[in-house]
């Protein structure tokens, strides 16, 4: 959760947390404690608060995305009479690539700018430096009381004390208040809430009634941005740990036991040869990290070709991309191409590994095509959204081979009728397969082709 005057660097930086103490807000005022110049919603001010009331709430229930959502915020804000000109929502999320998100509102743009922060080491060190940390060091003071910030950016009183601020002024603001909303004591699983800037370029600054409006606002959208912070975090959280298309359909109410269907295709399956021996020589932080790299090297050819990672087994990898009889063969192409440029990166991989005095993985990867169920099994209380048949068993068989047959990419007969003529494919003959009645003609993917 940090903010600048520049475009957003998306996949580079990572957010903060908003806070771990208890909610920053207090429940709304009654009239007898109400600012002065606002001792009831009678008159303008207090409709234009109702009003702002209401469409959050509204929003809230339609599950509007957060973009929406800030969007029509700042649109508003700007109707009833708030001179904006820059506003920043940011905050954090759960996810094990994605630390929080941000979303920027322009005046000159009349559009947000969206950015997803990816954890990591330089953001956390941006944030220590900017208001919001310390915004959230005032929090934590306070023992829950509301935690804001204005400055005035030019002028005598002009203080920029953070250098988002110096930025701003830079660019012509003159005013700036931030606030922080925290959401249910910080429980990661709602997003732990969200902070706030608002930047005014009108020369004498955000009035007394500005500020009251977007203070009182400011609870009902968050509110609002909680429920989709909520929906966001699972549908993430379930695509990490899932995949991508199985996410969406256990999100989408795809979860009773035993529901499942037929489909057809491509298996990509890949283990490490040698694993045990490797695991017996090295300890264990070595081992995870020799997983992780590997891994990366695998999933990264799929994610670009639109195959799902199903499932890591150990030191393998389950891999699916769907079929449709139209594009079979542009499917099996480019499974193709996702197995040749894993094993060229892993080729190079390895090179770096040796030469740091890190143990090698030698993969050993396989391709096949066939009929699969696709759905929850399990026990009633542990489900596995997979795919399973004779195609999925017969898949590892064919890997099994790689290493007696020394080649590093072997397919089946199934696919390469799929993919059509191809140089890439060197016939090996008939081979048998544990398990399996009859011996099944396997193909080599030439790496040199």
């Amino acid at each position: 959760m940090v903010e600048g005057d520049q475009e957003p660097h998306i996949g580079t930086r990572t957010a903060t947390s908003i806070t771990d103490s208890e909610p920053l807000m207090r429940d709304p005022a009654p009239p007898s404690q109400l600012p002065l110049h606002l001792q009831s919603y009678d008159g303008a001010l207090g409709r234009k608060i109702i009003d702002l009331h209401v469409w959050a709430v509204q929003q809230g229930l339609r599950g509007a995305s957060t973009d929406l959502l800030f969007d029509g915020l700042c649109g508003r804000l700007v109707t009833a009479g708030v001179p904006l000109w820059r506003g920043f929502a940011g905050m954090r999320t759960l996810h094990p690539q994605w630390a929080g998100y941000g979303y920027t509102w322009r005046r000159d743009l009349n559009a947000i700018r969206p950015a997803q922060f990816e954890r990591g080491e330089e953001y956390e060190q941006d944030v220590l430096s900017s208001p919001f940390a310390h915004m959230i060091r005032d929090a934590e003071a306070a023992a829950g009381e509301p935690s804001r910030l204005r400055r005035r950016l030019v002028g005598p009183d002009a203080q920029l004390d953070f250098a988002v601020l110096g930025q701003l002024a830079s660019a012509g603001a003159t005013d700036y208040f931030a606030q922080l909303v925290g959401f249910a004591g910080g429980d990661p699983a709602r997003g732990e809430g969200v902070g706030f800037s608002f930047a005014t370029d009108r020369p004498d600054g955000f009035s007394e009634d500005d500020l009251t409006l977007i203070r009182a606002v400011l609870p009902a959208a968050s509110l609002a941005i909680m429920t989709y912070a909520g929906y966001t975090i699972a549908s993430g959280l379930l695509a990490a740990y899932l995949g991508g298309d199985a996410a969406r359909r256990v999100h989408a109410g795809a979860v009773e036991r035993g529901s499942v269907e037929s489909m057809r295709a491509v298996l990509w399956y890949a283990d490490i040869r040698g694993s045990t021996a490797i695991a017996d020589a090295w300890p264990g932080p070595v081992i995870i990290e020799l997983l992780d790299e590997v891994f990366e090297h695998l999933a990264a050819p799929l994610r670009s070709r639109g195959g799902q990672v199903l499932k890591f087994l150990g030191d393998g990898i389950l891999a699916t991309f769907p079929l449709e009889e139209a594009a079979e063969a542009e499917s099996c192409r480019r499974a193709l191409d996702a197995a040749a440029e894993a094993m060229a990166g892993l080729d190079r991989l390895n090179a770096a590994r040796a030469e740091a005095g890190k143990p090698p993985a030698a993969v050993d990867l396989a391709l096949h095509l066939g009929e699969v169920l696709y759905g929850n099994v399990g026990a009633i209380d542990r489900l596995d959204f997979t795919v399973i048949g004779p195609a999925v068993n017969e898949v590892s068989r064919i890997e099994t081979l790689c290493e007696p047959l020394g080649r590093k990419v072997l397919v089946s007969a199934e696919f390469a009728a799929a993919l059509g003529d191809s140089p890439r494919l060197q016939p090996l003959g008939h081979h048998a397969l544990r398990g399996v009645r009859d011996p099944r003609e396997i193909y080599a993917l030439d790496l040199d082709a």
